[in-house]
């Protein structure tokens, strides 16, 4: 098969399931893995994005170039000096390993790790995004191809990618992380250890489309949302105020105030750093207040240092405020009472809006009595 007939093969196969499939059954998916092994680097380049075009559509496709021992040949040249070719061969990888467990599994057998590590730092850019893309959709699908990925250190290449790109470059970056911190909390935990959080935080504050910051958080929402520690590492690294600003901010998009709003409510139930949480008593939107006023409410009957602190910082006296507010829903309410609950009625008073109120006009009761 030459150049011409492989390009036109993978014209046909882009544009839809039933093009590529027709493409299959004419028997021409183990002629362009031929064309894979043909020593041309032009036939070889397009050999591969023609079977990325294929497999992108359906598992079922993505399995006949399996079948056709497609990934043998592909896999190892990750590592080949062509740039142009790398970025075929790590896009067809990606296209197989998106499906499913079966054939993400299969992509992993072929012996990519570390080797695919290294592609992170390629000089050209596309061949590092479509590398990050791969890892992305391996590490998707399950918590052992999570794992594999992280005891091969891909957490720490993946968070120097994202330190060192930007914009749309970041982006499966930024989703890997997401989607390894998703599994479990050691997961999670080593993406804390290796600084994974301020990358993701810059990428949140700084990147200029809202997608990308709404991977940001979703990212963040899935390493903070585990324990106690996982949610005190994003509270000491400012991660809650940055996902306030950008959900309290006119501009976000609706998709980008849902991601900030659920990563929020997600690390705040299992935040129990008050000094972090107090700050939020301020400037914060109410559907957000809920939850960091839920969180004294949790912590407070149970600690009496954390109850000294409250009154202390004027923690008490912001959330009475919040309390003479006719607006505020009755569930903050209830949240509300139950920190009153933890302290004397004559200190919840004192700390009162119209406490002054009060003795003036007792004192006035008196002068009138008298």
């Amino acid at each position: 098969m030459g150049e011409g007939a492989a390009w036109a093969l993978g014209y046909i196969a882009r544009h839809t399931q039933e093009l590529a499939q027709a493409v299959v059954d004419a028997g021409a998916v183990a002629q362009l893995v031929l064309c894979i092994q043909e020593p041309e680097l032009a036939l070889k380049r397009i050999a591969a994005s023609s079977l990325a075009e294929l497999a992108k559509h359906s598992a079922e496709l993505a399995q006949a170039v399996v079948d056709a021992g497609a990934v043998a040949y592909l896999a190892p040249l990750i590592q080949h000096p062509d740039v142009k070719l790398k970025r075929q061969v790590c896009s067809a990888l990606a296209q197989i390993a998106k499906h499913s467990v079966d054939l993400a599994e299969v992509v992993v057998e072929a012996e990519i790790f570390p080797k695919i590590l290294s592609t992170l730092k390629d000089l050209d850019m596309i061949v590092r995004k479509n590398a990050a893309t791969l890892i992305r959709e391996l590490a998707k699908h399950t918590p052992e191809l999570a794992r594999l990925i992280v005891n091969a250190s891909g957490h720490a290449a993946l968070i120097d990618y994202i330190n060192e790109s930007k914009g749309n470059t970041r982006l499966p970056g930024i989703m890997a992380l997401g989607y390894i911190a998703a599994f479990s909390d050691t997961l999670a935990l080593a993406i804390i250890v290796h600084q994974g959080v301020l990358p993701l935080k810059d990428a949140l504050v700084n990147e200029p489309e809202d997608y990308i910051k709404a991977a940001a958080a979703w990212s963040l929402g899935q390493i903070g949302r585990h324990t106690a520690d996982h949610a005190k590492a994003l509270a000491q690294a400012d991660v809650f105020r940055k996902l306030i600003d950008v959900y309290a901010e006119e501009r976000s998009s609706a998709d980008l105030k849902t991601k900030a709003q659920r990563a929020l409510k997600g690390v705040l139930q299992k935040c129990t750093h008050l000094p972090a949480l107090e700050p939020l008593l301020h400037d914060t939107p109410e559907k957000i207040l809920k939850y960091v006023v839920q969180q004294f409410a949790k912590v407070l009957p149970n600690d009496s240092a954390a109850r000294k602190s409250f009154v202390q910082s004027g923690g008490l006296q912001k959330v009475q405020e919040l309390k003479a507010d006719e607006e505020a829903n009755a569930g903050l309410m209830e949240y509300i009472q139950t920190i009153n609950n933890c302290f004397p009625p004559e200190i919840v008073q004192y700390y009162s809006p119209n406490y002054s109120e009060t003795l003036l006009k007792k004192l006035d009761d008196f002068d009138a009595a008298s």
